[in-house]
């Protein structure tokens, strides 16, 4: 009689272990309290390790690392007292005499009729507290007109060029385009670009219209550690309204405005229903008091 093998692994095929995470790329990852990317490591596919793996090589490590903790350290830190500014800094619509107004208002469409603003469109954010995943300017906001925020804005650029043609010696040579520069972000840009090609760009020159994408950064939970949108990639959300200068530089846009003439920026957010989109008298006001920027603030009361 044959001996019988009880619980033998004979016929059966062990599973492989799986190859570690790049050491270098851990090692750094520890540097900066965040191998917790790597969590799952073991359970991901070949090509899910790969994706994660490129993933992370794609972040600035180093730069991230200070904002989370410039942002976790700033909660720490007592609010700075506000002050109200210097009176002689204000101007009011009410206080502005008629000779200011009219003053203000000719510099600015001279300003504009040479070729001198550009109008800079913050619209990276998705319009996801309105239940929605399409860009902010698409939404219509429940005018009679049923014209959404970008055409409504798209109209005043339009509107202002011919102000500035009939309001200055820019009749005898034309139209002089306001150029819109419009910020999005991965998660709105081709829906944008898309809306503006389907809807002609409500009336402007396709070439006066320049869309330019801004960072991002990871998400963070409250104790600075990345959050993973699936175990093989970071989750990370458009960096603000402040990754408009570094969008810019790395655009080289601001190069762009140079060659262009541009001396004048107006920006604005894309939720802003009620601006007046390069406004000639903001912009008059600006210049006749040259200053190297302004605000223009509705009164709470």
């Amino acid at each position: 009689m044959k001996g019988m093998v009880v619980g033998s692994d004979v016929g059966r095929r062990a599973t492989p272990t799986p190859p570690p995470p790049p050491q270098a790329l851990l090692e750094r990852l520890k540097d900066y309290g965040q191998e917790g990317a790597f969590a799952m490591w073991d359970e991901l596919s070949p090509e899910e390790r790969d994706l994660v793996v490129k993933d992370i090589e794609s972040l600035d490590l180093p730069r991230v690392d200070r904002i989370i903790r410039c942002s976790l350290g700033s909660q720490s830190y007592p609010l700075p007292a506000v002050e109200p500014v210097a009176e002689a800094s204000v101007s009011t619509v009410e206080e502005r005499t008629p000779e200011e107004r009219e003053r203000w208002w000719k510099r600015g469409l001279k300003a504009i009729s040479e070729g001198k603003l550009a109008v800079v469109l913050l619209s990276g954010g998705q319009g996801t507290r309105l239940g929605s995943s399409d860009p902010k300017g698409c939404f219509n906001i429940g005018l009679p007109s049923g014209k959404s925020l970008f055409q409504l804005q798209a109209e005043r650029i339009l509107s202002v060029q011919r102000l500035a043609a009939q309001y200055t010696d820019a009749r005898s040579a034309g139209i002089v385009p306001i150029h819109w520069y419009i910020m999005t972000s991965p998660f709105t840009d081709e829906a944008t670009r898309k809306y503006f090609e389907s809807h002609k760009y409500f009336g402007l020159e396709t070439d006066q219209v320049t869309f330019f994408r801004q960072g991002t950064l990871p998400c963070i939970s409250r104790d600075g550690r990345f959050i993973m949108e699936t175990p093989y990639k970071v989750a990370k959300a458009p960096d603000g309204n402040g990754g408009l200068y570094a969008a810019l530089k790395s655009s080289r846009f601001l190069e762009d405005m140079a060659m262009r003439g541009i001396k004048y920026v107006d920006v604005y957010g894309v939720d802003n229903a009620l601006v007046r989109v390069a406004d000639p008298a903001f912009l008059g006001y600006f210049i006749d008091k040259g200053v190297t920027a302004a605000a223009k603030v509705v009164r709470k009361v």
